[in-house]
């Protein structure tokens, strides 16, 4: 994925002169997980380049680079180091072109490595998506494949709209049959993707969770009957609820899975939406499966916290799958 990452930037920064890369240790260093690795030499430094340790000023740069014409690409170097550079983001990355009513549009894409999994210390393994998903005016996106990490970064990097890009840290080594020069296409900013069929209950999950709800699917295929359904968002913001809607719709259980903490966090607001438009289908309250309401804690402890495989067909057993039982249904769920 990483290596997919610094192709989409490379490609974008030849195709696009208006695109810069802007970023701590981007520069000769090519970043601290080297997705930026190459770009200055091969573009130069006023291309990509290194700047200060001052996360308020890098975004404060791209936010002046923009209104005249530039398409920056700022990276943060991990998730929680990005708080500094919030009120930018609030203030005037998300508002400048309503603000403007269009003249000023902000083709920003801000780069966050970010959630947990590679034993990594507190500011180094935040999931802050709820943040930015609860500011008007911000695109939110998370690839969990190799494709998607190409595809959508290359979108990002495009649209006319700011885009928080975030990179799941423990997914930059993962590994796919991919090819940089042909590379397949992906669905658009704002489109989920089935990331395997089922008809028993659907898990609705995005960036790192991804690759654990994968397993939960087999693991419950395998040892309990149960076939699982495994929605990918992709985009959280703009949210395609149509796919989703439609999965649990048919499924009539769902479950919500992701690595930030559940209170107010992303799950709540995925199972409203999903109890608003599935009521009469549900056979069952939505569930959530996330990290818990505490600081990222220490990397010993890490594996308690995060989202797996257990915690996960846990929450699918309390799906009320006697309930259908008793009312002579089927195990494999959908409306009756």
């Amino acid at each position: 994925m990483a290596q997919a990452l610094n192709r989409a930037l490379r490609d974008s920064l030849a195709e696009d002169p208006s695109v810069h890369v802007l970023g701590e240790d981007v520069g000769a260093l090519g970043g601290v997980f080297r997705v930026t690795d190459g770009l200055t030499k091969e573009f130069g430094e006023d291309r990509c380049t290194d700047t200060p340790l001052a996360e308020a000023g890098i975004l404060g740069t791209a936010v002046g680079m923009a209104m005249y014409g530039l398409r920056p690409v700022v990276e943060m170097q991990f998730d929680a180091f990005a708080y500094p550079a919030f009120e930018q983001l609030v203030s005037h990355v998300s508002r400048m072109r309503n603000r403007t009513r269009g003249r000023l549009p902000m083709p920003i894409t801000v780069r966050v490595p970010y959630g947990g999994g590679i034993g990594g210390v507190e500011h180094h393994s935040d999931s802050s998506e709820a943040y930015y998903m609860a500011t008007p005016g911000l695109h939110v996106v998370t690839p969990a494949t190799v494709a998607d990490a190409y595809g959508l970064l290359r979108r990002s990097i495009a649209s006319d709209d700011p885009v928080l890009f975030l990179e799941p840290k423990r997914l930059y080594w993962s590994k796919a049959d991919w090819s940089p020069e042909q590379p397949e296409s992906v669905p658009e900013i704002g489109r989920a993707c089935v990331r395997r069929a089922g008809t028993s209950a659907t898990l609705v999950t995005y960036g790192p969770s991804l690759p654990v709800c994968m397993e939960a699917a087999e693991a419950a295929a395998r040892d309990e009957g149960w076939d699982l359904e495994v929605v990918d968002l992709r985009s959280l913001v703009p949210f395609d609820e149509e796919t989703v809607v439609e999965s649990v719709r048919r499924t009539g259980r769902a479950v919500v899975v992701h690595e930030s903490a559940g209170f107010a966090g992303p799950g709540g607001e995925l199972a409203a939406r999903i109890g608003e438009r599935c009521f009469h289908y549900l056979e069952a309250p939505v569930l959530r499966v996330s990290g818990f309401d505490i600081p990222y804690p220490p990397p010993m402890l890490e594996k308690h916290h995060l989202p797996d495989v257990d915690r996960i067909l846990d929450a699918v057993s309390r799906l009320q799958w006697e309930s259908e039982w008793r009312a002579g249904g089927t195990p494999e769920g959908g409306v009756r």
